[in-house]
């Protein structure tokens, strides 16, 4: 089956359980920010060259793609997902993100005024900037999608903020992590 379907041509897209959506709705926009944040990590990881931030990374974007399934979800079809679904972000997962800040914090990261990405020439840390803003962007759709009305569970409205905190310290610490 090709990947180009032509189903899109009428400015819609699909979803979960064969629903369809327009593709200017605010569920598609957190589903298109969400996804070019897993692959602003993925520039980043290249330009990691070692160390354990690339398998922090590694677990972020496997993260990423649970949420986004969340998002593909029309509030309808919520109760049948998280019967179906195993895996769906969770307040452990904010925690575990939480505490993985905490644990590169514990290494002197302080904020002591704005970041200028790119400053330093590291490559990976100007990587891991841009999905830090990347990242806010997407926080930003998704609580925009929960203010619409299309309630959204607390942990995945936490989810990107605490993640756009640890890749702030991420990037401060990198390539070191």
């Amino acid at each position: 089956m090709s990947i180009i379907t032509g189903r899109g041509d009428s400015g819609e897209t699909d979803l979960l359980y064969g629903k369809r959506i327009a593709k200017g709705s605010l569920r598609v926009a957190c589903l298109g920010g969400v996804d070019e944040l897993n692959a602003a990590l993925g520039m980043a990881r290249v330009e990691i060259e070692k160390g354990e931030c690339i398998e922090l990374i590694d677990q972020i974007q496997s993260k990423l793609v649970t949420l986004m399934g969340q998002l593909a979800v029309l509030p309808e079809d919520e109760q049948r997902h998280q019967q179906k679904q195993k895996n769906l972000i969770n307040e452990e997962d904010v925690r575990w993100v939480e505490l993985h800040a905490q644990r590169y914090e514990k290494r002197g990261v302080r904020f002591t005024g704005w970041a200028r990405p790119g400053e330093e020439g590291c490559r990976a840390r100007a990587a891991l900037d841009m999905a830090r803003t990347i990242c806010r962007r997407a926080e930003h759709n998704v609580w925009q999608l929960h203010e619409s009305g299309e309630i959204l569970p607390l942990p995945v409205l936490l989810l990107l903020n605490r993640l756009s905190d640890l890749l702030w310290i991420l990037a401060r610490v990198e390539p070191d992590a």
